[in-house]
């Protein structure tokens, strides 16, 4: 299986790929670089199948991105818990009393439950050929270490079935591209400088401030989480 892939490039890659197999899974996190790779992943495969991890279920300003996402990209996204939620919940992050009991009797998965094991699940559902790969936006610019790995360890990995179709991409190769496609970068830039993934004060601060029903969804499920608030005076 692709035995005649080009990693020289992330557009060579992509391109020597999509001859062999013409659908590929994109981990979607509405982030600038998984924008990015969704924008080189059109360009060669007939079909893209995104899939974006929740933090916390249902939040309002989330699923505007996303519904945003979905009608420029023309394709449903669809939606998983993330492993980072599973987390929290086994080792009871903000959890209230009344909810121990409760979370102790779910069945919740492990950390087996990673990016591979998703990427599992998404062929076993939509009953895909074990060469669909899945794509991540991670680039060798974002740090030194990332350099570093990609080098060491290449632009796509078989044991994961994981690939990086943006690699080699620069800011400017994002600010050209995104300028062509007329794009945007979701809400989350604006509010917390990044994307959101987390429930510490950093998220929930500007959470309550714009998106109150957002913060009131986070606080039942993470009912102590207002501590972060508390602790700087703000409650």
């Amino acid at each position: 299986m692709y035995d005649r892939v080009d990693a020289s490039s992330g557009e060579s890659l992509c391109r020597t790929m999509a001859e062999e197999c013409d659908t590929a899974i994109l981990a979607f996190s509405t982030g600038k670089d998984s924008i990015a790779a969704w924008l080189q992943l059109r360009k060669y495969f007939k079909h893209v199948i995104p899939y974006y991890c929740y933090t916390v279920p249902g939040l309002e300003f989330v699923e505007n991105s996303l519904a945003y996402y979905e009608d420029f990209f023309g394709t449903h996204i669809y939606r998983l818990p993330h492993r980072s939620l599973y987390r929290m919940l086994r080792n009871l992050v903000f959890q209230s009393p009344e909810h121990v009991t409760k979370i102790e009797a779910l069945d919740l998965p492990g950390e087996e439950y990673d990016d591979a094991e998703i990427g599992e699940i998404i062929r076993e559902c939509k009953r895909l050929p074990e060469c669909v790969y899945t794509a991540t936006g991670v680039r060798m610019a974002d740090s030194p270490m990332r350099r570093i790995a990609m080098k060491t360890h290449g632009a796509i990995n078989h044991n994961a079935k994981r690939f990086y179709p943006v690699f080699d991409w620069v800011k400017a190769d994002l600010l050209r591209e995104f300028d062509a496609s007329g794009v945007r970068l979701p809400v989350d830039y604006k509010l917390f400088g990044r994307t959101f993934d987390g429930i510490d004060y950093r998220f929930l601060k500007p959470i309550k401030e714009n998106f109150p029903r957002d913060y009131e969804k986070i606080i039942t499920w993470f009912p102590l989480a207002e501590l972060e608030l508390f602790r700087r005076g703000e409650l």
